[in-house]
């Protein structure tokens, strides 16, 4: 079985019924990264994998910190996954910020080396291009819909405030590799 289709079966068994409408974005980010393949020539089917398992640590049987990004690549690993797949699901779209809230970047940054390519880039861009029910959206569009279902108190939000500049810039690096 090729890494994409078994990263789709792990994915649907943990997500599809118990997280539905995580379900429904991690299928259009998958399918944005499967688009996108042509940018990162040979690491065609390690993008693809890392969008169908980015938000695999949402999972309530995977849950054990609660960042996500961290806990998918902890058990990523468990699995017997590579250890740069697991790096690209612990570091996706600006995961760094987010564990410097939760106290956690110590034990993301020491575990999990960051990445930075057009990979990585390229799985930042359709996640962070993708809703939360897989429609398309704007880099703009998405921030500002993360901003509103957690509300301006939320941790979520205060580290999206912290990452929107570099998420840009990884979003501008993919749109220049698009259109180039």
């Amino acid at each position: 079985m090729s890494l994409p289709s078994r990263a789709t079966v792990i994915a649907k068994h943990h997500l599809a019924e118990a997280l539905p409408r995580r379900w429904c974005h991690v299928q259009a980010v998958a399918a944005k990264a499967r688009a996108l393949k042509h940018l990162v020539g040979a690491d065609g089917d390690v993008l693809e994998a890392a969008a169908w398992l980015h938000d695999i640590g949402y999972a309530p049987d995977i849950v054990d910190t609660g960042f996500h990004a961290l806990d998918g690549a902890r058990w990523l690993l468990r699995q017997g996954f590579q250890p740069r797949l697991a790096s690209l699901v612990a570091h996706h779209s600006c995961a760094s910020y987010e564990a410097e809230e939760r106290g956690l970047k110590p034990a993301l940054m020491t575990e999990f080396p960051l990445e930075q390519s057009p990979t990585s880039d390229a799985l930042w861009f359709a996640d962070m291009t993708t809703g939360p029910d897989g429609q398309d959206l704007t880099v703009d569009e998405r921030l500002a819909e993360i901003r509103e279902r957690y509300g301006p108190d939320d941790l979520v939000t205060r580290f999206w405030i912290k990452a929107e500049a570099p998420l840009r810039e990884v979003v501008r690096r993919t749109e220049e590799r698009l259109t180039a």
